[in-house]
């Protein structure tokens, strides 16, 4: 399978998994996988400036950015909340479970592949990016429990 595949279906496939959501619920998680897009693109960007890592492949038009950010990590997490929202430590459970297979088995197959690539391993090892999903995943359901709030009140 070629790298541009592995990409693109990185990109497209998740969103196709939304027609199996209700509408409401896409409309209902929709902000909170855009609240996703833009946190994962300053830490993905943040990473490529500080040289940890580089993205040496990637899908028209995006150019330091990999596609699982704009498709299986938005559609994830409105997947994860739609089962797990109000029960903060099933979401955390499944949001670490995800986040270990990201960065234990995704991202080596990347890196093998020369998709992404660690350039210093030994000062952000798996571990590092374990932390900082771990804060990102109470900063997005933090975001949830926020938006929730503003849409009661509107009613």
């Amino acid at each position: 399978m070629s790298n541009q595949t592995i990409l693109w279906g990185m990109l497209l496939l998740p969103w196709l998994t939304l027609f199996l959501m209700p509408k409401e619920d896409i409309k209902r998680w929709m902000p909170a996988a855009l609240f996703v897009i833009a946190t994962n693109t300053i830490i993905i960007d943040a990473g490529v400036t500080l040289k940890l890592w580089e993205i040496r492949e990637n899908i028209y038009p995006f150019s330091e950015m990999i596609s699982y950010v704009y498709g299986a990590l938005p559609v994830g997490a409105m997947w994860i909340l739609k089962y797990t929202y109000g029960r903060f430590l099933l979401y955390a459970a499944a949001q670490i479970m995800g986040s270990l297979v990201l960065i234990f088995l995704v991202q080596p197959v990347l890196h093998r592949r020369e998709i992404f690539v660690w350039l210093n391993q030994d000062m952000f090892s798996g571990m590092g990016a374990f932390i900082i999903t771990a804060i990102h995943l109470i900063i997005v359901y933090s975001y949830q429990m926020w938006q929730e709030d503003v849409f009661v009140r509107s009613k």
